[in-house]
């Protein structure tokens, strides 16, 4: 049985950085394993300027703990009044990796995102033309559909048609939940990939719910059935490489999160390297864990590959904080309610 496994230094196409305080805190614990990620810009106010972009890139920076190497790959924040000529400039600086599109209300602060699709038309159209990514929180949030079946409403109303009018439009799926997304990336060969998080290949909505509600299982797309789970396992220990790891890591203080209206998130940068190695384990796919990790992602953002390794080893199971101490208070690190054997060396 393998007891040691080396591969490329992975990458976060999907993280969660905060800002202030909880950035200062949060930061160490992706940068010791992941050399790259992809910051989301959902801040308070959001990054939407190339400007802003450069500024919480500095800010990150400036928190990075002497020793550590760690480069944040900045995004926009797509709202209906984005300058495409703002957004093609931030692109050409080499600053901004992508656009990140939220329907306004879908989660943590998206109150600023977008309800009318034709009025980012031009935006996405000098995205296709420069070859810019568009991630996508993939969830409609109309009242009248179920919250479990609101990534599946989105890929026919939502996705499919801006892919279709928008031909060349380099989609990112984040963090998806279920078989249809699972099967909607299959059936398109281009210009279309999906990241999965750790937490999604672990849990589904029974963690949730069954036995008392577990707040720190909850996070945005809310965890599916068991079916779904099973579904991007599959898709993430299969080798193809639209399917890459994109943490979702998601801080937020204890208060906030168990409180009577319940912020939606879970932490697992602290250990989501041992969190994944788990679960392709339990697949017979180790062989598999280094693309989804550290090689689809590149690929997808053309970007290098990284040159230095990270070395996993399997022994007795693995420690790790139950918190992570903030100034904005405690944040719970991601409990997957079994032993984790794999940790990083």
């Amino acid at each position: 049985m393998t007891q040691s496994l080396t591969i490329r230094r992975p990458d976060d196409w999907h993280l969660h950085l905060r800002d202030d305080a909880m950035l200062q805190a949060v930061l160490p614990e992706t940068a010791r394993h992941f050399a790259r990620a992809i910051i989301m810009p959902n801040l308070v106010p959001p990054v939407v300027t190339g400007a802003q972009a450069a500024a919480y890139r500095d800010r990150i920076l400036a928190n990075l703990p002497e020793g550590m190497s760690f480069e944040p790959l900045m995004t926009l924040y797509l709202t209906e009044d984005t300058d495409a000529r703002d957004v093609a400039a931030a692109r050409d600086s080499g600053l901004v990796k992508a656009v990140k599109l939220y329907p306004a209300g879908a989660t943590t602060n998206s109150a600023s995102g977008v309800q009318d699709f034709d009025k980012v038309r031009g935006v996405l159209e000098k995205m296709a033309e420069i070859g810019l990514p568009l991630c996508v929180h993939g969830e409609v949030t109309d009242a009248d559909i179920d919250i479990f079946d609101r990534e599946a409403v989105f890929i026919d109303r939502v996705l499919d048609p801006i892919r279709k009018a928008t031909p060349g439009l380099r989609v990112v799926m984040e963090h998806i939940t279920t078989a249809n997304g699972v099967d909607y990336v299959k059936a398109n060969d281009t210009d279309l990939g999906a990241t999965i998080t750790a937490h999604h290949l672990i849990i589904n909505r029974n963690h949730i719910l069954v036995g008392g509600i577990k707040p720190h299982y909850y996070c945005l797309p809310v965890a599916k059935r068991e079916d779904h789970r099973l579904a991007l396992l599959a898709a993430a220990t299969s080798g193809d490489a639209r399917f890459f790891l994109g943490t979702d890591s998601a801080p937020h203080t204890d208060p906030n999160k168990e409180s009577a209206c319940g912020c939606a998130g879970c932490f697992t940068a602290t250990n989501c390297m041992s969190l994944v190695a788990e679960m392709f384990e339990r697949e017979n796919a180790l062989d598999k864990l280094e693309g989804f990790t550290s090689l689809n992602g590149p690929a997808f953002y053309r970007l290098p590959v990284n040159e230095d390794t990270i070395t996993l080893t399997k022994g007795a199971p693995a420690t790790y904080p139950d918190k992570i101490d903030t100034g904005d208070g405690p944040v719970t690190v991601f409990d997957p309610g079994f032993p984790l054997h794999w940790r990083v060396a």
